[in-house]
């Protein structure tokens, strides 16, 4: 089966490969992910800069969308990013509920403190997410299908070059937006600004084509193992 015929099959609601069906999942995992873990700001060693823990879950995130823009086509990764903003709207829905509940007396103080100062934060910074989510996502699944040109080859270093430029353009946009939107006007977003900025297109560089070759050999096995 070619890639369009399975992208026509996917689109007309027929079943979906298994790859496609994991990926799914691991995505609305980190869409969620990553914006908990964005409430930590992690050190650049031996630098000062800082970058927030979030890109390590965003990092996935691009591996899986270029992935599935690799065997599924533009239009099914687009779908992808697209939907995972359900999981990311849910999650904000429920911590926002859970935070307007009365805790249990008998909780540890400092246990219900330390939930609620985090948490109290966590729906800024999940909110932002969304804007620069859609924005780096889309632009990093546009930017890798059309580097890939008209023809059905893309394999081995193509991929990886694709992979890498797409990743290093989109997480640089993702940083300015993310950044601002999520900690403006709490700290001096400058330096952490760059650190993530830096940070994201060194991994896109060196790491993040890798994933995206082994995340490719991965769902092709997946798909085989399937049939």
């Amino acid at each position: 089966m070619t890639e369009a015929d399975d992208t026509t099959r996917i689109a007309e609601g027929g079943s979906i490969p298994r790859s496609l069906f994991v990926f799914a999942l691991l995505y609305g995992g980190m869409t969620v992910l990553a914006g908990f873990l964005a409430a930590k700001q992690v050190r650049l060693w031996p630098t000062e800069l800082a970058v927030e823990a979030g890109i390590f879950a965003f990092l996935v995130l691009v591996v899986l969308s270029s992935a599935t823009a690799q065997l599924h086509g533009p239009k099914v990764a687009n779908r992808l990013v697209m939907w995972g903003f359900l999981p990311l709207a849910v999650s904000i829905m429920l911590i926002l509920l859970v935070l307007q509940l009365p805790a249990d007396p008998a909780m540890w103080p400092e246990g219900l403190a330390a939930f609620q100062l985090i948490h109290a934060t966590t729906p800024r910074i999940m909110a932002a997410g969304p804007v620069a989510y859609a924005v780096s996502l889309l632009l990093n699944i546009w930017l890798f299908s059309r580097l890939r040109g008209s023809g059905n080859a893309g394999g081995g270093v193509s991929l990886m070059v694709r992979g890498a430029i797409a990743s290093a353009l989109s997480q640089a946009i993702d940083s300015v937006i993310f950044i601002t939107l999520a900690f403006g006007g709490e700290r001096d977003i400058v330096p952490l600004i760059i650190g993530q900025a830096i940070a994201k297109v060194v991994l896109s560089m060196v790491l993040v084509p890798f994933l995206i070759v082994g995340a490719v050999a991965l769902a092709k096995r997946l798909d085989r193992s399937e049939a």
